[in-house]
């Protein structure tokens, strides 16, 4: 209970710090947000009385004193209320953010457990049989880790999509003839365009987890417990899986942690090139458009899924090595 008080207070503090960042990120931007968007609108005429305090509102920038404005702030956070967005206006904010948060969960997070899984059980498998023809492949996947991420998704697109036409081209289902929900048309249609973006992740991140992996095993192998088990005769599979792969496996659970909640904020460079509705592709939206409470909001997903992510696997690697609890 001890250990979990105090991962506790330390991720207290970290949200009340990335909290304080992030109403200060508008403050930090050179100019003035609000002057910008006033600026634009009086190319199309006067600007009306008043729209200078509503334009601070609905930017969560508040009026009076900073810690006025602070405190406003923060109990716009405790209502969930993050404005309007300028991109979609008058969109809130949230309602953008609860129609690209679940595909970039449903994509970015299965094809993220994928790559995981199948790298760290090929590195596992590698790793004990040094030498094998799987051993062999492990420089391969190194180098398709190694090219340009953007690079990957293209030539699956033009390959896959232009030139074989196997799969759409971009978007997240056939808009023409769907609508979302749970049908079978449209579960089809969805899966279809999101096979290229999820082999692209896969593809693009297999090979550092199988590699990370591989060289743990060869250095798990190498230790005096490992020796004491096969001298105590254990069968072969019991000493790879109980001994060897689950002490090969923690350096990669802090990894996967930092993976697991930078799932939120999906892959920018995928759901460009592929026009994917996630929430990569919104915040770009947002930047572009110089849409600071989206961005403001985007940021802190992004930061609390990294926090949550990371307590999650905090306790776990606290009950799989008992030595971290230790202190």
């Amino acid at each position: 209970m001890r250990f979990v008080l105090r991962k506790l207070g330390f991720y207290a503090v970290a949200a009340w710090m990335a909290v304080t960042l992030n109403f200060f990120l508008p403050r930090l931007i050179p100019g003035d947000p609000i002057q910008l968007i006033l600026s634009r609108q009086a190319q199309y005429g006067p600007i009306p009385e008043g729209r200078e305090e509503a334009l601070a509102e609905m930017l969560g920038l508040g009026t009076g004193n900073i810690f006025q404005q602070y405190w406003d702030y923060l109990a716009q956070l405790a209502r969930f209320d993050f404005g309007i967005s300028i991109t979609y206006f008058p969109v809130p904010v949230t309602d953008v953010l609860n129609d690209a948060v679940p595909w970039t969960i449903v994509l970015v997070g299965m094809a993220t457990l994928i790559s995981v899984a199948l790298g760290l059980a090929l590195g596992a498998l590698a790793g004990w049989r040094r030498g094998s023809w799987l051993d062999s492949l492990v420089p391969s996947t190194t180098f398709l880790a190694a090219i340009p991420y953007f690079w990957v998704a293209l030539l699956m697109l033009y390959y896959f999509g232009q030139v074989w036409g196997l799969f759409p081209l971009g978007g997240g289902y056939d808009e023409i003839n769907y609508d979302i929900g749970l049908t079978a048309g449209f579960v089809q249609s969805a899966v279809s365009h999101a096979a290229l973006p999820a082999a692209t992740i896969v593809v693009s991140s297999i090979g550092g987890w199988m590699l990370g992996m591989r060289n743990m095993m060869v250095s798990t192998l190498a230790e005096d417990y490992i020796t004491a088990a096969e001298a105590k005769g254990l069968p072969p599979r019991r000493i790879m899986m109980g001994y060897a792969a689950r002490n090969a496996v923690l350096p990669s659970v802090a990894g996967f942690a930092i993976t697991l909640g930078f799932i939120v904020s999906g892959s920018l460079v995928m759901e460009i090139v592929f026009s994917y509705p996630g929430m990569g592709y919104t915040m770009l939206q947002a930047v572009n458009n110089n849409d600071y409470p989206l961005m403001q909001a985007v940021f802190l997903m992004i930061t609390f899924a990294v926090l949550a992510a990371n307590f999650v696997v905090d306790l776990l690697y606290g009950f799989v090595d008992p030595r971290t609890r230790q202190g």
